[in-house]
């Protein structure tokens, strides 16, 4: 944008420029394409802590068979009964607490990456639109350079012709 502003015409007098319309529109083009870009990677995050949800979940099951079938071999001997369904039950705790923190940990990735997503679009708007505000006072003092040197133009050529017609008059 500041390439645009800086190769743009100058308008005589006024310390404004005419700038391209069609090369500000790309401009804004390119911020529209950009920031889905942003939603995107959010999105992959998202999709990422399904993965490792499933991952998780896959693991606790096959720590939980694998614990069941060791309680199975240890209900045989009756003296490791008890031994074993306790360090089933631990197995089992430790895997529901693993599921939890890698699933507090994907949210908070996700939130962390909606929320940079989130800023970077708000900041490109702000300054699309701040950009845009400098354009809007570069064509009003434009608009009003040349009303003010039309109106000129057009109050001498009124003069002249009264002056003529007065001279005819005389």
């Amino acid at each position: 944008m500041e390439t645009l502003v800086e190769t743009s015409k100058s308008v005589p007098v006024s310390g404004n420029i005419l700038i391209d319309r069609k090369k500000v529109m790309e401009l804004v083009d390119q911020l529209r394409l950009t920031i889905p870009e942003e939603i995107r990677s959010a999105e992959d995050v998202l999709s990422q802590k399904d993965q490792i949800l499933n991952i998780a979940q896959t693991d606790a099951r096959r720590t939980k068979s694998m614990a069941e079938e060791e309680l199975r071999e240890r209900l045989n001997q009756s003296e490791v009964v008890t031994q074993a369904e306790a360090r089933a039950a631990e197995t089992i705790r430790d895997a529901e607490e693993r599921i939890t923190r890698m699933l507090q940990q994907s949210e908070a990735e996700a939130l962390s990456r909606r929320t940079e997503a989130d800023a970077y679009a708000l900041r490109s708007l702000r300054a699309m639109e701040s950009e845009l505000g400098k354009l809007m006072g570069s064509v009003r003092k434009g608009i009003e350079v040349l009303a003010i040197e039309a109106s000129s133009n057009l109050n001498s050529r009124r003069y002249e012709e009264e002056e003529a017609h007065a001279g005819m008059l005389r």
